[in-house]
């Protein structure tokens, strides 16, 4: 198995900043990612006035609110939100352990895309620690089903994406994106891919308060008469299945650590991917860890909130 689910446990040689603004919120949002220490995992800080707010470990058990991008938490006043592009980045690079201080409640969009924070992480070196990775293998196919759309697991000898969308307008119609994932195949393939939007949902968003930093700089946006009204049209062909494939990494990353598997899904989403790794993480014996001392049963309860509320 040439997934890169094998071998020592990774972090960053150094920290590195990013700042932009929040897709969501429209307001500037800031982040430093840091070097983490061996089974400590994907940890995010949100810090408001130089003071921490909250702190979640990026586990399944923490994800909160699905409805238009992946949140940590359950409640506006901890939270933080919009943190799929960067752990599909992450988790497609092979990282296990990083400390993300957050400056608000929204990760910055930068592009749309992952490819910012490829570019973050590639400058602040990735290491290898002492301690072998453990992973989740997938033993038994699992599925979740939501009107139309449905994903699921199934066993797997590598880690493989097939994400398949299917939306009336002809501008992306019919789109399936498949491979194994690894750190050049998501860079090559899926890292440049942008979020996307339809000209006629904008006023309904911003009514609801989402959206609000939204722009052809970092969306692609397709007009009411079915065409991409971005100057530069689009990076890829299929770029729009391309960036659902882009999420689906870096909702399933919520696993809290690597897996060996298929997912596969069909007009999917965030909500469908949660649940997906929910059902797998419910069904006795669909899922078991790897680990250096050999095969262990799963839990479902991972290492929940690490700190919620005021702290100093």
């Amino acid at each position: 198995m040439s997934t890169g689910i094998f071998g020592l446990q990774t972090t960053i040689s150094n920290s590195v900043r990013i700042s932009g603004i929040g897709v969501h919120s429209g307001k500037p949002a800031t982040i430093v990612l840091q070097p983490g220490e061996a089974d400590q995992g994907i940890l995010f800080e949100r810090y408001e006035n130089g003071k921490r707010i909250s702190s979640f470990k990026a586990v399944a058990d923490n994800v909160g609110p699905t409805a238009l991008c992946t949140v940590l938490g359950t409640h506006p006043g901890e939270w933080i939100a919009t943190i799929e592009h960067l752990m599909a980045a992450i988790y497609a690079l092979g990282i296990d352990n990083l400390v993300i201080s957050v400056d608000g409640a929204e990760m910055p969009i930068m592009d749309g895309s992952s490819r910012v924070f490829v570019d973050a992480l590639d400058e602040a070196g990735i290491v290898k620690l002492s301690k072998q990775r453990s992973y989740i293998k997938v033993a038994k196919t699992v599925r979740v089903e939501n009107g139309a759309g449905w994903a699921e697991f199934s066993p797997y000898d590598g880690t493989r994406f097939d994400v398949e969308i299917d939306f009336e307008t002809p501008v992306i119609g019919r789109q399936k994106w498949a491979g194994d994932m690894n750190a050049d195949t998501f860079r090559k393939e899926l890292s440049g891919a942008r979020t996307f939007g339809f000209m006629r949902d904008v006023e309904p968003m911003w009514a609801r308060g989402f959206a609000l930093g939204s722009s052809l700089e970092n969306s692609v946006v397709i007009a009411d008469d079915d065409r991409v009204i971005n100057a530069e049209g689009l990076r890829y062909e299929n770029e729009f299945v391309r960036h659902k494939t882009l999420d689906a990494v870096g909702d399933l990353a919520m696993m809290g650590m690597r897996f060996a598997g298929a997912f596969r899904s069909y007009r999917g989403g965030h909500a469908l991917n949660a649940a997906a790794v929910r059902k797998l993480f419910e069904t006795p014996g669909a899922a078991v860890i790897v680990s250096p001392r050999g095969a262990l049963p799963f839990r479902l309860r991972q290492e929940g909130v690490v700190a919620a509320g005021p702290a100093s």
